[in-house]
C-alpha cells in the first residue's frame, strides 16, 4: 500500500508540475490571433509592472535612462494597435505630452545631457500616436505637433543639430559640448532623423520633409554610416582623419536598430514618392538586416551582437534595440503590403523564440536571448520591453492595409502649430567649430559637471 500511494503520490506531482507549467509558460501559437494576443497581454502588463511614473508630477519620466520612456510608450502603443487592447492609452496619452516639456520638442528641463538620438525616439513616438490616431490631448500640442518640433530643432544648428563644422554634415550623437558623444555622429541619430522626416513627409505631404530625408540619406551614404553598395550599416564616424569631410572612416560594429531606422525611413520615403529607388534601398536594407542578425546558427531568431556574451546590458538599452526593429518590420509590412510575405515568417520565427525565452521565475518575465529555447534568467524592463513588442509585431500577419498607420489623405489629424520649430525657445547659441582649446576646456567642464553631480548626490543622500 505504501508503494502504491508513493507511485500515485508522484503521478500527482508530475501531474501538478505539467499543469503549472501549462499556466505559466508563455504559450504562443502564431496561427491564432487569440494565442498571439494573449501572449501580448501578459508580456506588456509585465513591462507596465516596471513603470512608476503614473500618479505622479512627472508622467512618462525614467530616471535611469530618459529616452526609454519614449520605447515604453512606442510598445504600448504598439500593444494597442495591435490587439485594440485600449489598457494603457490613457498612461501614454498624459506622459507623452508631459515629456514634450515648455517648448513642445522633447527638451524638457528635467532630462540632462540628452542626446539627439533621445530626442528623436520622443518625436517617433509622437508620430506613431498620430499614424495610429490616438485621440490628441484635451488641451496642449497635438502628436504632430510634437513630432514636428523635434524636426524643426534637430535640422537647425541652433538647436544643438544638424551641424556641418565637422563630417559635412549629419547630427551630433550628444548636443552639448561638454558631452562625450559630441564629436560623434552616429547611425542611430541620423536614421532616426531619416526615418523622422520621411515619415512626417509621408503623413503631411509637406515637401520639406521630404528633401531632408533626401539630404539625409544622401550625408548618410556619403560618409559611409549606410554602404550603398553592401547595405552594411556602420555605429558611427567621428571627427578626425581617414574618411570624407574631417571624418574617420566608420566604426563597423552593428546593431540591429541601426539598420532598422534607415530601413524603416526607406520604406516611408517609397509609401510617399512611390519612387522605385527608395523601394530597392528598402530591400537592399532588409535583406542586410535578416542576413546579419536573424542567423541560421540562431535558428533564424532575431539577435544582437552582444547576445552571446551576454554583454546586451540595460544600462546601454541594448536589449531594447531589437523590439523596435522588429515593430518597424510590421509598419513596413503595412505600408508596403508586397513585402509582407518577406517578413511575416522571419518575425514567426522570432516570436516562437521569444515566447519560450518569456518563462522566467512563473511570471512569464522575459529574457534577453530568444535563441536559447528557455528563458536566460536576465530580467529587466529591456527584456520585457522587447518582449511585448515582438507579440505586437507578429500580429501583423492578421492585419491588412485597413490597419495601416493613416497620413493625413487616409484619415489623418492633420492639424498642428503652424509655427511650429519656428521660434525655438530653447535653440542655443551658434557655436564656432571646436578648437583644440575647446576640447580640452570640454574634458574640464565634464570633470566639474561628473564631480558636482557626484557631490549634490552625496549631499542629497544624507539630506532628511
Amino acid at each position: 500500500m505504501i508503494l502504491r500511494s508513493a507511485k500515485h503520490m508522484t503521478v500527482l506531482v508530475l501531474h501538478i508540475l505539467s499543469i503549472t507549467s501549462h499556466v505559466y509558460a508563455l504559450n504562443l501559437d502564431v496561427d491564432n490571433q487569440e494565442s498571439i494576443k494573449d501572449a501580448g497581454k501578459t508580456a506588456t502588463y509585465n513591462m507596465m509592472k516596471w513603470y512608476k511614473g503614473n500618479g505622479t508630477d512627472n508622467p512618462g519620466f525614467i530616471s535611469r535612462s530618459w529616452w526609454e520612456g519614449a520605447a515604453l510608450f512606442l510598445a504600448c502603443l504598439n500593444y494597442w494597435h495591435a490587439t485594440n487592447d485600449t489598457t494603457y492609452n490613457e498612461e501614454v496619452s498624459v506622459a507623452l505630452q508631459h515629456q514634450g516639456g515648455a517648448d513642445g520638442n522633447y527638451l524638457p528641463s528635467w532630462a540632462m545631457g540628452v542626446g539627439n538620438d533621445d530626442q528623436m525616439f520622443w518625436g517617433l513616438a509622437a508620430i506613431t500616436a498620430a499614424e495610429y490616431k490616438l485621440p490628441n490631448r484635451p488641451s496642449g500640442d497635438t502628436w504632430l505637433t510634437l513630432a514636428e518640433r523635434v524636426f524643426y530643432n534637430q535640422k537647425s544648428a541652433q538647436g544643438g543639430g544638424w551641424d556641418t563644422t565637422i563630417c559635412g554634415g549629419g547630427l551630433r550623437w550628444q548636443k552639448d559640448v561638454w558631452q562625450g558623444g559630441y564629436t560623434m555622429k552616429n547611425s542611430v541619430s541620423n536614421g532616426g532623423f531619416f526615418m523622422l522626416a520621411a515619415r512626417l513627409a509621408w503623413f503631411t505631404q509637406d515637401k520639406e520633409y521630404a528633401t531632408w530625408a533626401e539630404k539625409v540619406w544622401d550625408w548618410s551614404t556619403s560618409v559611409k554610416l549606410v554602404n550603398n553598395q553592401t547595405w552594411e550599416v556602420a555605429d558611427s564616424v567621428r571627427e578626425g582623419k581617414g574618411g570624407p569631410d574631417g571624418c574617420t572612416l566608420p566604426d563597423h560594429t552593428r546593431w540591429t536598430y541601426n539598420y532598422g531606422t534607415f530601413l524603416s525611413g526607406a520604406a516611408y520615403m517609397y509609401a510617399h514618392t512611390n519612387d522605385s529607388k527608395w523601394l530597392d534601398v528598402t530591400n537592399g536594407l532588409m535583406d542586410a538586416l535578416f542576413e546579419t542578425f536573424f542567423l541560421p546558427k540562431y535558428g533564424g531568431v532575431i539577435s544582437d551582437r552582444c547576445e552571446p556574451s551576454a554583454q546586451c546590458d540595460e544600462d546601454a538599452n541594448r536589449p531594447i534595440f531589437k523590439g523596435l526593429t522588429v515593430s518597424w518590420l510590421a509598419d513596413i509590412a503595412l505600408i508596403i503590403p508586397s513585402l509582407k510575405e518577406k517578413i511575416v515568417p522571419k518575425l514567426e520565427v522570432s516570436a516562437e523564440g521569444a515566447a519560450k525565452a518569456c518563462t522566467g521565475n512563473g511570471e512569464n518575465l522575459c529574457g534577453n536571448r530568444w535563441w536559447g529555447g528557455k528563458y536566460d534568467g536576465q530580467n529587466s524592463m529591456e527584456n520585457a520591453m522587447s518582449g511585448s513588442q515582438m507579440m505586437s509585431a507578429i500580429m501583423v500577419k492578421f492585419l491588412d492595409s485597413s490597419s495601416a498607420p493613416v497620413s493625413t489623405a487616409t484619415g489623418g489629424n492633420g492639424s498642428s502649430d503652424p509655427n511650429a520649430g519656428s521660434e525655438e525657445s530653447s535653440e542655443r547659441e551658434e557655436l564656432p567649430p571646436i578648437t583644440t582649446a575647446d576640447k580640452a576646456g570640454a574634458g574640464i567642464l565634464t570633470v566639474l559637471f561628473v564631480a558636482g553631480f557626484i557631490g549634490g548626490a552625496a549631499f542629497l543622500s544624507i539630506s532628511p
